[in-house]
């Protein structure tokens, strides 16, 4: 079986053999309902794909979708003129370059349809109006408009430089107004991208597109379901159980740990990360490809200047106005860091219209808190070994070198970071601190902060023969933290299990910064 690594051209991976998951019957049903889209999905997605699929699909290019789902649906195969825009592939934080591209675009266009450029009277959006007349009275069929990341000249630029933010906003919003000028002359038009930006006016020139970033229908348009994995890879699944020397079943379990867990509708159907599954079956290796292929530098910069911790974003409820449309005037990273794919839907109130917001998967747990991690508290040493050790530790039963791992890695930490005035932020840094730390904790074995009916326990880690329970105390003592764990009784739904459990009492020291007191029974 070959794999399509890198490749988003629908015509070479069907041309060259390589395997592709079938999303036709989608296509169809898209194209056939209404006629101008928005998608939203996070990077290597297959959003690329799905474009030059329509592309080859409007292009009337039918021997391309032989033994596909769409064969035996469409019955005309009529050829469209296409008009595909990709803003891949451009560096748009210099000026002038997004205006270049689109320039070239339209004079391309002009010429195959035997127009004069007007760019001393129109602009962009008007010469672009005259292309997909031109078109349309040439072949006799409307147009097709496909944008591909039509947020990246904006999101190229957010955060370092407002003016240029702005002018990419006025050009993108002159040359989207052409859907409602050239209304007659389109057949289909599909906007794809990261980011949602309806409420700062990119999409204010024309009426808005369907958004099924989040239909039930279309929830599985990019991205590999179970279904489609049960169906297309089950035997590279036992190529891996071999390799890993386990079960088909455990790989399963192993590969659905690591890349699954994206919602995208109240459906809640299970998506895989279509970019890291492939990757995992052509290196029978499970890594985290996704994440190591880059983090957005337009996250990073919104994040070093964001007031809250990242445990008062994740496992809270939601209504979609507050994660799905990106605000550019109020800096409020949650939108961005859901669409961009390191936060997704995990549960769905349906009386109170309301989502729950946290981690898709391990492999983007593990890289997001480990590079908020890095970046947060600036350890001398590397936080992903430590955390390695950490997690053998506890598996071990060393609660002596828990305690010596703890204080050792808290006191690496530079003072100027931890240093706070405030008595409630100093507490508040200690809480994130160990969030972090236990989070990461959790990819590897089972962390939670439950809320039992006396109150809510610090931490809970379990492995496959301990349990642990903590209690923290910032500048107290150990003894303390060891009462409150007996009083409320955080124990007591551990009584009938068979695993040795230790209660730890931690005391924290504001002033040091590291362990003052540990005890443990």
């Amino acid at each position: 079986m070959k794999y399509p690594i890198g490749i988003q051209s629908f015509d070479r991976i069907i041309e060259d053999g390589f395997v592709y998951v079938d999303k036709t019957g989608l296509i169809y049903n898209l194209t056939h309902e209404s006629s101008i889209y928005f998608l939203s999905r996070p990077r290597r997605f297959g959003k690329s794909l799905l474009v030059s699929t329509l592309k080859n699909y409007y292009l009337g290019r039918k021997e391309l979708f032989r033994g596909l789902a769409i064969e035996n649906l469409e019955k005309e195969w009529n050829v469209y003129p296409v008009f595909h825009v990709d803003f891949n592939g451009s560096n748009f934080t210099e000026e002038g370059v997004l205006e270049k591209r689109l320039n070239g675009y339209i004079s391309d266009w002009e010429e195959i349809y035997g127009l004069s450029s007007d760019s001393d009277s129109l602009d962009l959006g008007g010469r672009f109006i005259k292309v997909l007349e031109a078109a349309h009275r040439k072949t006799g069929h409307r147009a097709v408009v496909l944008i591909d990341e039509y947020d990246k000249p904006i999101l190229d630029v957010l955060d370092i430089n407002s003016t240029l933010e702005d002018r990419h906003r006025n050009v993108l919003k002159g040359f989207y107004s052409v859907f409602k000028g050239a209304d007659e002359h389109l057949q289909f038009v599909l906007l794809t991208g990261v980011t949602k930006f309806s409420q700062v006016s990119v999409f204010s020139g024309f009426n808005q597109p369907k958004d099924i970033s989040m239909d039930t229908r279309y929830e599985a348009l990019c991205g590999i379901t179970q279904e489609e994995i049960e169906h297309y890879f089950l035997k590279p699944i036992a190529d891996m159980a071999i390799e890993y020397e386990c079960s088909p079943e455990e790989m399963k379990l192993r590969l659905k740990q690591q890349y699954d867990g994206y919602h995208f509708s109240d459906r809640m159907t299970d998506i895989y990360n279509p970019f890291s599954l492939l990757n995992a079956f052509d290196s029978k290796r499970v890594y985290d490809y996704w994440f190591h292929s880059g983090t957005p530098t337009y996250l990073i910069r919104l994040l070093t200047h964001f007031n809250e911790n990242l445990n008062e974003l994740t496992g809270k409820y939601y209504r979609p106005e507050e994660f799905v449309d990106y605000k550019a005037d109020i800096e409020k990273p949650l939108p961005m860091i859901y669409q961009s794919g390191y936060l997704t839907i995990k549960d769905y109130n349906m009386r109170m219209n309301k989502f729950l917001l946290d981690f898709p998967n391990n492999e983007v747990k593990n890289g997001f808190l480990t590079m908020l991690a890095t970046s947060y508290l600036k350890p001398k040493q590397r936080v992903e070994g430590w955390i390695d050790e950490l997690v053998e530790t506890f598996e071990a039963g060393e609660v002596e070198k828990l305690q010596a791992m703890f204080t050792a890695f808290l006191a690496s930490i530079p003072y100027t970071m931890r240093r706070k005035e405030d008595e409630n932020e100093r507490e508040r840094y200690f809480q994130y601190t160990f969030y972090l730390i236990m989070r990461m904790v959790s990819v590897y074995t089972v962390y939670v902060e439950k809320v039992q009916s006396q109150g809510r326990v610090d931490c809970i880690v379990e492995t496959p023969q301990y349990i642990y329970i903590f209690e923290f105390k910032l500048d107290g003592t150990a003894a303390e933290a060891l009462q409150q764990i007996e009083e409320k009784g955080y124990a007591r739904e551990y009584e009938t299990d068979n695993r040795i459990l230790y209660k730890i009492g931690v005391g924290f020291s504001s002033e040091t910064g590291t362990v003052s007191d540990w005890k443990y029974v």
